[in-house]
């Protein structure tokens, strides 16, 4: 699945992207005008070689998914995001918030399944006490002792440390005490103070959004980190967002994934716009890739994106797919129309079907399992490659 370097270059000059490409090549970062030129050129298929190239430079032909379940615990929201359409307020028709006890039932219910990871995000509603943030966490491990609980978005965080009445650190601190293993990346939409007054400016800017992460990062916490694209951002207000993102990073070191997230529109305040296509969801995954040389994993959300575009994505920088999922709500609200739920041995059909390697992982990107012989064929790589560090 590489292209020959000598043919790459030479499609690279021929579409402008010939400094682009000797940058890339040589493994040097990219700067915010190289993300515009590779956001704005029409020569896709180099976008997605270059990044297919750092992509199998970072991980080979492994591919990796985990056996996870998701948990949204509320629909209840203050924020009115424009784009969303999952939020509701309490007494509202389908409003709801989980009892511990019904997430409890709910990490029970897959006991039969080998999950490793439950994953909670829900909206934000400050009645909500501190005290049953404490309790879910407690509530899923209770279930499932050994299970990794990945929750609580930055904006979430944000609402939980409000209601809490302490310092961040000190709330991070509890959570851990409680259950919590890591954080999400969800929230963060596009880090442009001018997209936020449009579309979400009751919820946290950007640069709160980057002091929280900085705080969970500090606390001994990985997290994911998104942009969600597709809508009235820039690309200007993309590349801004990457580089935000890297930036942390060099500091802190404590992303682990970045996903990009693509806008639905239907059901919400942004209905008119006509939302991301496939080409435009496989040049994020690749710009993510060339820009974001610091974070080791691109994911392609198949729950977004589609099973087969995340296929396609596989070869446009993306080496991780998430997982079987389990009941989300978020998306599916908002009109995606991809199952529910899958079986591991379907990811990893979908992922030989790719020509990638599939490999189970943990949610901290430790190896769980992989069915191929394959796999011995890279042998020390494989720590390398999942050790979430760069």
């Amino acid at each position: 699945m590489t292209v020959g370097t000598g043919s790459l270059l030479e499609r690279a000059h021929a579409a402008g992207l010939a400094p682009i490409a000797e940058r890339v090549l040589a493994g040097e970062r990219l700067s915010r005008e190289d993300g515009v030129a590779l956001y704005r050129t029409d020569a896709f298929h180099v976008v997605g070689d270059l990044a297919n190239l750092v992509r199998t430079r970072m991980h080979g032909d492994l591919a990796y998914f985990n056996v996870n379940q998701h948990i949204n615990y509320t629909n209840w929201c203050n924020k009115f995001c424009t784009f969303c359409s999952f939020d509701r307020l309490p007494g509202q028709e389908g409003a709801y918030l989980m009892e511990p006890e019904e997430i409890e039932a709910k990490v029970r219910a897959q006991l039969h399944e080998p999950v490793t990871e439950v994953h909670m995000v829900a909206g934000v509603w400050p009645k909500i006490p501190y005290s049953y943030y404490l309790d879910i966490l407690r509530a899923a491990k209770r279930a499932r002792p050994d299970i990794h609980v990945k929750a609580f978005t930055m904006v979430e965080l944000d609402q939980i440390r409000r209601v809490a009445k302490k310092p961040l650190p000190e709330v991070l601190e509890e959570l851990k005490e409680a259950g919590l293993g890591s954080c999400p990346g969800g929230g963060a939409e596009v880090f442009s103070e001018r997209v936020r007054q449009e579309g979400y400016r009751l919820k946290m800017s950007g640069d709160d959004w980057i002091e929280t992460a900085r705080a969970v990062h500090e606390a001994g916490l990985r997290s994911n980190c998104t942009m969600l694209h597709g809508h009235i951002e820039t690309v200007e207000e993309r590349v801004d967002h990457l580089d935000r993102l890297r930036l942390l990073q060099d500091e802190t070191r404590g992303f682990q994934t970045y996903i990009p997230l693509s806008f639905h529109p239907e059901g919400n305040g942004w209905s008119d716009l006509p939302g991301p296509t496939a080409l435009d969801e496989l040049r994020e995954i690749a710009v993510g890739r060339l820009m974001l040389d610091n974070i080791d994993h691109i994911k392609a959300y198949w729950i977004m994106l589609s099973i087969p575009i995340a296929q396609l994505a596989l070869a446009f920088g993306a080496d991780d797919v998430d997982g079987t999922v389990v009941e989300e709500k978020i998306y599916h609200d908002a009109g995606a129309k991809t199952p529910q739920q899958v079986q591991r041995e379907e990811l990893m059909g979908w992922i030989r079907d790719a020509g990638r390697i599939p490999v189970e992982r943990d949610t901290l990107y430790r190896v769980v399992w992989s069915p191929d012989e394959e796999l011995a064929a890279v042998g020390d790589q494989v720590p390398v490659a999942v050790s979430g560090r760069a």
